[in-house]
């Protein structure tokens, strides 16, 4: 019963050293992530909310700004939130969100897939790396003149948020990101963490 009690100490200590970071996407209608550059460790959320028009939140790379990670590297799925209308929603009474976990210190750039949001510097980094020489600001520049690629195509395969990975109304802790070398994993259920606790008792 011991060894029980401490590994849920252990459990929830683990629980509540998670930090969740909150970003908002399209404040007061602008085309902006705010804030646009933020750190994030290892077991970290971030939470992205939907305050105003129709965008997404893609994952890139910095060499390939405006198209989705995995169009140059199939090894890499990437996350997608796929497009979020705020009107609609907010019609409902709640504001789409849209969870990713962090599993890397590694830079994870990202944009807005919507029309030409993505050269007009909406997009945002989380981990940014300036000694690299990659920087946000350089990553805006090179964006500035070329195509944005919506996910699935010009044979990109980024996988959509769904069900699985968006949420509405402000919950917390139950959004999967589709998994990425770059720094998403999925986030665990509380009906996975109870699996891990009886999982305990019976030994």
């Amino acid at each position: 019963m011991q060894f029980s009690t401490l590994a849920l100490a252990a459990l929830a200590s683990l629980a509540s050293a998670q930090k969740t970071t909150v970003v908002t996407v399209g404040m007061n209608g602008t085309l902006t992530f705010s804030p646009s550059s933020i750190k994030a460790n290892v077991g970290d959320n971030v939470q992205f909310q939907f305050a105003a028009g129709n965008h997404t939140v893609t994952q890139s790379n910095f060499a390939n700004p405006c198209e989705p990670i995995n169009l140059h590297n199939s090894s890499v799925v990437g996350f997608y939130s796929g497009f979020q209308p705020v009107a609609a929603s907010a019609a409902m009474g709640v504001l789409p969100t849209y969870t990713i976990a962090i599993n890397s210190t590694g830079p994870i750039w990202i944009y807005c897939a919507q029309a030409k949001h993505c050269a007009s510097n909406m997009s945002m980094v989380i981990n940014e790396n300036t000694a690299s020489g990659n920087t946000l600001d350089k990553y805006r520049s090179l964006s500035a003149n070329v195509k944005t690629i919506i996910p699935g195509q010009s044979g990109s395969t980024t996988t959509t948020g769904g069900s699985n990975s968006t949420t509405t109304g402000g919950s917390t802790g139950t959004t999967t990101a589709p998994g990425s070398a770059a720094g998403t994993i999925a986030m665990p259920s509380t009906l996975g963490l109870l699996g891990v606790v009886a999982a305990i008792f019976l030994f």
